[in-house]
């Protein structure tokens, strides 16, 4: 397996030198690197951009599929569903992924396995997998996590590297189903808080690639004598569960080497009456020095959560020319719906940030913040609002999903919205029936797929979702550890909608998901499109957009790829206007962002994972 494996380096490296020297369609100053796909996002700076332009607007319509893995382990004894969120990474001509329960290398050309790495315990993260270059003597390796422990396995033959922390492990002490994101020999972990589990556990924490020593932890709930600790009220910071960085993946400025944390929100989210004032650094986007975990800013995306609307992706990092001064920034999604515009040197806003009044609880004890901020731009991604002109009609999809929303409307009760940050509203006994509807709803409008940027226009690209949840504040049990818990139906689910013919369908107006374009020179949205189909209505009708959470690859070609819509398309648009020019339907879902490659034959290749399958495109 080993001398496979250095004669497909060898190969690699050969046909690389032949493209530079003689370019067949892909930019002559691609490297090595820029013709790969090392991280999560593609970088370290989470662009999810590729260079490579060999797939073009002119010919994308020629894409189809080269070859597919299945991801799956059918034997008898383990059978369970991959629901794979994955994102491969390509290094040195071979291509690293989890599956269901191993840890494989690819011929990326190809799809043959070369080696395979079973995980008898658990099972590996299914969104994927980071490789180290090795120093020293020290092989590469590649790292992976499974619950809660960190595992390191040679690059080259698919062998743990016992060499590395406790023959070949490290606990992490706290499960992180993500990607480790290792940055010259630091590795960063963030945190999966489980109920009911030891409080401090949302910390994300370092640990040395060489060895596994730990380097550092940051505390996300400040303690006392700490900045931020007087955000909490009283000893409500004390054990606190939540403010966890949960997050995919990391980002890094590399000239600076400055890590950006992404920050969940408290534990419980839906009451704070036990926990008074804005409740640092949840919600948060922190910078910290990445070989010290030294704090050196933060930027608070909401004051004292509610509504479980957490930064769910780190920040993408690139550069605008705004006010004819270039400018290092960064651009941040909530599930608020908001982007937020930030200076990376020192986290203040590029376009202005307004600390907007908000309406408040009236759930006793509750003391919500008066204000939020807000954007001046750009305009929100995603529906912050409802009120019952919103509701879908027989002319938007059809008669029968029309009925049955207005059914759905008759049997909530006194539905009530208020714009941004509506709070949950209190139900004292089986006599009141208000509901809260919020949009957007608890499971978001952009999600965990991260924004993308073109270099080449200045674009970002955020997908999000369009899915009210409703909801209310009831008495909890008498020996609840607090008075008031959150209540309504199939709140994960997104409730304000019904099902018909096997499909969710939204009871607002369309559009159900949208892919936004923003001009970040500017802070103007670029332009905004309804994203995915619903089948079922009649063909003048369908274009609803869809709900999904997975992001964008954005190409030197000016191509756009995604695949997050449950409508199982994976689609190329024109990154510049937004036009669809190409589309593949999948038999799966491709709840996963794309990534593409240069491979050894000098194809460009695009790959999706959908599901239970990786699936491989290029040019016929």
């Amino acid at each position: 397996m080993s001398l496979i494996l250095k004669i497909i380096h060898f190969i690699s490296l050969l046909v690389f030198l032949t493209n530079a020297a003689h370019p067949q369609g892909a930019n002559d100053e691609v490297s090595n690197q820029s013709s790969e796909w090392p991280f999560y996002r593609g970088n370290t700076a989470g662009t999810g951009y590729s260079p490579l332009e060999q797939v073009t607007t002119a010919n994308v319509s020629n894409l189809s599929i080269s070859w597919t893995y299945s991801l799956r382990n059918n034997s008898a004894e383990n059978s369970r569903e991959p629901n794979s969120q994955a994102t491969p990474i390509v290094v040195d001509g071979i291509m690293y992924v989890p599956t269901v329960d191993r840890v494989v290398a690819l011929d990326p050309v190809t799809g043959q396995e070369l080696w395979s790495h079973d995980v008898p315990v658990n099972a590996p993260s299914r969104r994927g997998v980071s490789y180290w270059p090795g120093q020293g003597g020290i092989s590469p390796r590649i790292f992976y996590t499974s619950f809660d422990q960190l595992f390191a396995i040679d690059a080259e033959t698919g062998e743990l590297d016992l060499e590395f922390g406790d023959y070949g492990m490290v606990a992490m002490g706290i499960p992180y189903i993500s990607v480790p994101f290792v940055y010259k020999n630091v590795i960063v972990v963030g945190a999966n808080t489980p109920r009911g589990a030891i409080g401090g556990i949302g910390n994300a924490r370092a640990f040395d690639a060489l060895n596994g020593n730990k380097l550092w932890e940051f505390e996300s709930v400040p303690s006392p004598e700490n900045p931020g600790n007087e955000t909490w009220e009283g000893d409500s910071w004390m054990g606190r569960l939540g403010a966890n960085a949960w997050p995919f993946y990391f980002t890094v400025d590399e000239q600076k080497d400055q890590l950006y944390i992404p920050l969940a929100s408290p534990i419980p989210f839906a009451y704070g009456g036990d926990r008074a004032g804005a409740n640092l650094y949840a919600n948060s986007i922190v910078a910290v020095d990445i070989h010290s975990g030294k704090y050196n800013w933060h930027f608070q995306t909401i004051h004292h959560d509610l509504w479980d609307h957490d930064p769910p992706a780190p920040p993408t990092l690139f550069d605008v020319n705004y006010n004819n001064n270039s400018i290092p920034v960064l651009g941040i999604t909530t599930k608020s719906g908001y982007l937020y515009v930030l200076n990376r040197d020192t986290g203040e806003p590029i376009y202005g940030v307004n600390e907007v009044p908000v309406p408040q609880s009236r759930v006793p004890g509750e003391e919500t913040f008066p204000t939020q901020p807000i954007p001046v731009k750009p305009a929100p991604m995603a529906r912050v609002s409802y009120d019952p002109t919103d509701l879908v009609t027989a002319q938007d999809t059809s008669v029968e999903h029309a009925a049955a929303c207005r059914e759905l409307v008759n049997s909530l009760g006194n539905i009530y919205n208020a714009g941004p940050y509506t709070p949950w509203v209190y139900r004292p006994d089986d006599s009141s029936d208000d509901v809260t509807l919020l949009f957007p709803g608890l499971s978001g409008g952009p999600n965990w797929g991260g924004v993308a940027h073109n270099p080449n226009n200045g674009y970002v690209y955020v997908f999000a979702a369009d899915i009210g949840t409703i909801g209310w504040m009831e008495n909890a049990q008498p020996d609840s550890e607090l008075p008031y818990v959150l209540s309504g139906p199939d709140l994960r689910a997104g409730s304000f909608s019904v099902r018909i013919n096997g499909m969710n369908m939204p009871c607002q107006k369309p559009p159900w998901g949208r892919l936004t374009a923003v001009d970040t020179n500017t802070g103007d949205i670029a332009w905004q499109i309804p994203l995915g189909i619903t089948e079922s209505l009649g063909e003048d009708k369908q274009n609803t957009g869809r709900p999904g959470r997975a992001g964008a690859l954005v190409t030197g070609s000016d191509l756009l790829f995604i695949a997050a819509t449950d409508d199982n398309r994976f689609r190329a648009l024109n990154a510049t206007t937004g036009e669809i020019i190409w589309e593949d339907q999948m038999e799966r879902r491709g709840n996963a962002n794309p990534m593409t490659f240069l491979g050894a034959d000098g194809n460009q290749y695009i790959v999706i994972t959908a599901t239970d399958t990786i699936i491989s495109y290029a040019l016929q």
